[in-house]
């Protein structure tokens, strides 16, 4: 059958550029975290009906089957250091609080009064000795259990028989506090499986907070996922970006929840000509490892593998253990999607984390969390935790490459409310995506389910 001129001529334009590959740790070389590549899944090339991201009918099939069934992030253990700090997080339409123990366990609770439902505590952090309800005092100890009831003699029936407040289940990894809205969940290190044996080299409990950001975004909380979750829109939104790192070279790994792949960093895009001189980006690593750019002189495409070579040779006497790391964990960004709704760019000296939440009731609507880390090196003072922000898109900047990201988010959600728009054409690079999709189809209609219609 002969091609059409029009689609030959397109293909041309849309060539993907060759380019050279990055040289990448041997398996055998990781100490801890695994870097050998996954066998791909064969997920099809369906479309992915854009229903998903604007129909009210899917947000409450997520809710009914993904949201309250899964593990979710509520917390960091920084903020539950001694007994009665607490911390109330919001997923969807339900309030929760966690709260460090006496015993120096953490539990989880439903954050609403049982005498006539109102909240507790409002969004945040803080410290108590117990939880009194500023409606008539009703009052709850650390453990979730009544404290004090005034007048409770004029309740013929007693006090509720639940003996306080509903418990969830509730568990700490990585520096961080889960919770499931699931009496009946499995235990957290089987829901991690397996990311959580990767991350563990990083010692998260070490790098402390840098910023704490919750910006409201008019888009659906997938949407954020997929912008976070593949690099093929590096060339389109971050041009910048393609003078830090090489974005077709990506190791794409699925598991049976999550997802992630491997970026390298410290190098440029072959999208983009050979550098005349180091690029300002590539320099700003260079300088925060310690070295000195006016001092280079070897080929620039040898500076990721000798800024490896010296984060090695010198991190101990920066106080900094790169023991558990691979040489490419030293530039690269090992970028995990912990199921449902965790994004994590992971460096050896820092970590930026992004908690997408669904709105309680509108699709085209989320909040997105921002969360970042740095490692303290051993000696080093443990800096101030910095203030919790919360503001609408465009009210702030959060940073070049997020608010690209930001601006561009809206007019997706928007356009998928097109009759033109069917729904996601996927290609290879964006795998991920797919994978998401796959899992979210495991726990909407069962593992191997397919929507009815395809939807």
């Amino acid at each position: 059958m002969n091609s059409n001129p029009k689609d030959d001529e397109l293909r041309e334009a849309s060539r993907t550029p060759a380019y050279r590959k990055v040289k990448r740790v041997a398996p055998e070389q990781s100490p801890v975290t695994p870097a050998g590549k996954e066998p791909d899944p064969d997920l099809g090339h369906e479309l992915i009906r854009k229903e998903r991201y604007t129909a009210a009918e899917f947000m409450q099939l997520e809710w009914e089957r993904i949201w309250t069934k899964a593990w979710l992030l509520g917390a960091m253990e920084s903020d539950l250091r001694e007994p009665g700090d607490f911390v109330a997080t919001e997923i969807g339409r339900e309030s929760v609080l966690i709260v460090r123990q006496a015993d120096g366990g953490v539990r989880a609770f439903y954050n609403v009064c049982l005498h006539r439902g109102n909240r507790l505590r409002p969004t945040g952090a803080g410290s108590a000795d117990s939880f009194k309800c500023q409606y008539h005092h009703w009052e709850y100890a650390l453990d979730g259990s009544f404290k004090r009831i005034p007048d409770l003699d004029t309740f013929p029936q007693g006090a509720p028989p639940c003996r306080g407040l509903k418990e969830l289940p509730c568990a700490a990894w990585g520096g961080f506090v889960w919770f499931s809205l699931d009496p009946k969940a499995g235990p957290l290190e089987e829901f991690l499986d397996p990311v959580h044996k990767h991350l563990d080299p990083y010692n998260f409990p070490k790098m402390a907070l840098t910023r704490d950001i919750t910006v409201e975004w008019n888009c659906n909380w997938k949407a954020s996922v997929d912008a976070f979750n593949e690099s093929y829109h590096v060339q389109g939104i971050h041009p910048q970006l393609m003078w830090y790192l090489h974005d077709l070279d990506i190791q794409i790994d699925c598991f049976e929840r999550h997802n992630r792949y491997l970026i390298p960093f410290a190098t440029w895009s072959p999208r983009v000509r050979r550098p005349p001189a180091i690029p300002d980006p590539i320099k700003v690593i260079m300088k925060t490892a310690g070295m000195d750019p006016a001092d280079y002189d070897e080929p620039f495409e040898n500076i990721r593998r000798d800024v490896q070579q010296w984060k090695r040779k010198h991190g101990p006497a920066q106080g900094k253990d790169y023991s558990k790391l691979n040489d490419d964990q030293l530039t690269d960004d090992y970028h995990y999607l912990i199921f449902p709704n965790v994004t994590l760019n992971v460096h050896a000296d820092d970590l930026m984390l992004f908690r997408q939440r669904p709105h309680p009731t509108d699709p085209d609507r989320m909040l997105y969390d921002i969360w970042t880390f740095e490692l303290v090196p051993e000696g080093h003072e443990w800096p101030a935790r910095p203030r919790h922000q919360h503001f609408k898109h465009g009210e702030k900047s959060i940073g070049l490459v997020l608010d690209q990201d930001a601006a561009n988010l809206p007019g997706v959600q928007a356009g998928m409310h097109s009759a033109a728009f069917e729904g996601l054409w996927i290609g290879a690079q964006e795998l991920r995506i797919r994978h998401f999709h796959k899992v979210i189809d495991d726990y909407v209609y069962g593992p191997g389910g397919k929507p009815p219609g395809a939807v």
